[in-house]
C-alpha cells in the first residue's frame, strides 16, 4: 500500500478515488462543488481577518492615551528618504525642534524654528511628533 498525503485525503485526489473506487462523474462533481465553494472560504477567511484585525486595533487604542498638539508646543518633523544620504541608516529620522505656529482642524500645522523662521508650506501632524525638553 502507498502512502496517502492527509491534504489528499481532505481534498480528494483522483488516485485516492481510484483506490476507494469511486465513479470519476462523482468525484468530478464533488471536486467541482469543492471549486465552487473555495469563493465563499476566501470571502469567511477575509472577514476574519478584518475582525481580527479591528480586535487587535481596539486592543491597543485602549492603552493609548490621545496626546493632541497645541500651538506653541515644541516638535519634531519626519525626514523623508527622497534625498539619498552618504549616511546610510545612521542619519537622522527628525529634523527640529519646532514650534507649532498654527493649527487648523484638518491636521495640517504651519511651523516656525527656535530663530523665529516661519516654514512657507504646512506640515501634516502625522508627520510631527511631541518633543519633550
Amino acid at each position: 500500500m502507498e502512502a496517502v498525503l492527509p491534504v489528499e485525503i481532505e481534498m480528494g485526489s483522483l488516485r485516492v478515488a481510484l483506490e476507494q473506487q469511486i465513479p470519476e462523474a462523482d468525484w468530478a462533481q464533488a471536486r467541482f462543488d469543492q471549486l465552487n465553494l473555495l469563493d465563499e472560504r476566501r470571502l469567511r477567511v477575509a472577514d476574519h481577518v478584518r475582525a481580527y484585525k479591528r480586535k487587535m486595533a481596539r486592543a491597543f487604542k485602549k492603552r493609548v492615551r490621545p496626546r493632541p498638539l497645541r500651538i506653541g508646543d515644541l516638535v519634531l518633523k519626519v525626514i523623508r528618504g527622497l534625498i539619498r544620504d552618504p549616511r546610510g541608516k545612521f542619519k537622522p529620522n527628525w529634523s527640529g525642534p519646532y514650534f507649532i505656529r498654527e493649527l487648523t482642524p484638518e491636521g495640517a500645522a504651519w511651523l516656525m524654528d527656535l530663530d523665529g523662521n516661519r516654514f512657507l508650506e504646512p506640515t501634516n501632524v502625522d508627520q510631527l511628533k511631541r518633543y519633550y525638553v
